[in-house]
């Protein structure tokens, strides 16, 4: 069973706003006016119902990779102050690049777990974003 951590984590990086004192489950759904009615009440009840082999994948191979990149992108602060030095010459467009695979990570994540991306993945993302 996740971790109401993961939970959370699931819905940050599937672009959905915080819970707060509100439970979105299969009788409620806090999210009316943020997004399409009972998407909150279908990922609460899909997260809480993943089969074993659901619930590693999505550990395993969503989670913990989303985390890294999410850590990437923000490690890319240590290099934004340097353009070269000695061979080695800085990406410029470093943060956007780990951004643009930080994203597609999470629509990939959101396709897995069946559901529409949340507003905030949808306006950082956009159509520019290759979903391949």
């Amino acid at each position: 069973m996740l971790t109401e951590q993961q939970k959370s984590d699931v819905r940050r990086y599937a672009g959905y706003p915080l819970l707060a004192d509100q439970r979105a489950d299969d009788s409620r759904d806090f999210a009316y006016g943020w997004v399409l009615p009972g998407v909150m009440q279908t990922l609460a009840h899909r997260l809480d119902n993943l089969r074993p082999e659901e619930e590693r994948t999505l550990i395993d191979v969503y989670l913990t990779n989303l985390a890294q990149l999410e850590a990437d992108v923000s490690g890319a602060r240590e290099n934004l102050d340097t353009d070269a030095a000695a061979v080695w010459t800085h990406n410029k467009n470093e943060v956007r690049d780990r951004l643009a695979l930080f994203d597609q990570w999470r629509w990939r994540m959101v396709d897995f777990v069946g559901i529409p991306a949340g507003p905030m993945l949808r306006r950082v993302s956009g159509v520019s974003i290759n979903r391949a």
